[in-house]
């Protein structure tokens, strides 16, 4: 009696030792580290930009030396609510109340909420953000959802188009492989995870069913909830996520 081998599970093993291998190469390359680059680099990151680059150790080695030069100057971790609290006064951009299926944080943007002109530091609000969505994310966990809702949005409040390359370029190069499900100068792998979605159509609705519970999804999105947000109440969370967030990286707070 033969017994038929299991060659997709065969095959999967032989992958993910290779993709074991790679990282492992690629953590060779990179070199010691330290303080706080060694919190940002566990297992998963080096596997992140891995993946970024198609498994390719040199592009990847290049891709995460150029963010960790990047975190040591621009410091997105110790961005702090107070700094940047009048960019979400309107509501513009903040952390969802509620997860995805899959247990992501989920960031809502609505464009035609604009309330600021300054590009430096509406850039620094979405690195807050991002930061704090994956300091948020569940045990195993590595990616985040983000839903935009271009209600009312126009050309006379969008976001200028050097302002949107370098947000993009920040979150192709040092975010890789955070965003699960934004069409605006994106790579073609990001633009793939982009689902637009019309709230009457029926197809467009079932697809957002089924990457949330429609119980937690706003209206404008399809779902049942009403989309509310305060400020002064999601100031409080922040400032909390502020405590978290020094701890985590090993620092003391300054609510300055």
């Amino acid at each position: 009696m033969f017994r038929r081998k299991n060659t997709s599970s065969h095959n999967q093993e032989d992958e993910d030792l290779h993709h074991q291998a790679k990282i492992k190469e690629l953590k060779d390359a990179i070199g010691p580290l330290s303080g706080r680059n060694s919190r940002f680099c566990p297992d998963a990151c080096f596997r992140r930009y891995m993946v970024a680059r198609n498994w390719n150790v040199n592009k990847a080695k290049k891709m995460l030396e150029e963010t960790l030069e990047w975190r040591s100057s621009y410091k997105p971790e110790e961005i702090r609510w107070p700094e940047i609290a009048i960019e979400s006064e309107t509501g513009k951009a903040y952390k969802a109340n509620f997860h995805d299926r899959q247990g992501r944080t989920v960031l809502i943007l609505r464009p035609a909420m604009q309330n600021t002109t300054g590009k430096e530091n509406q850039i620094r609000q979405l690195v807050y953000l991002l930061e704090n969505a994956i300091l948020n994310l569940p045990q195993g966990q590595e990616q985040m959802s983000w839903l935009i809702d271009f209600t009312g949005w126009s050309m006379a409040n969008s976001v200028p188009i050097r302002t949107a390359h370098e947000t993009s370029y920040i979150l192709q190069n040092h975010y890789p492989e955070r965003l699960a499900v934004v069409k605006h100068f994106l790579d073609p792998k990001t633009f793939e995870k982009v689902k637009f979605v019309y709230p009457n159509k029926n197809d467009s609705v079932e697809v957002m069913k089924s990457y949330f519970d429609e119980e937690n999804l706003p209206k404008e999105f399809g779902g049942k909830a009403i989309l509310k947000y305060n400020h002064e109440e999601f100031s409080k969370l922040m400032i909390e996520d502020d405590l978290k967030a020094a701890s985590f990286w090993g620092f003391d707070y300054k609510d300055s």
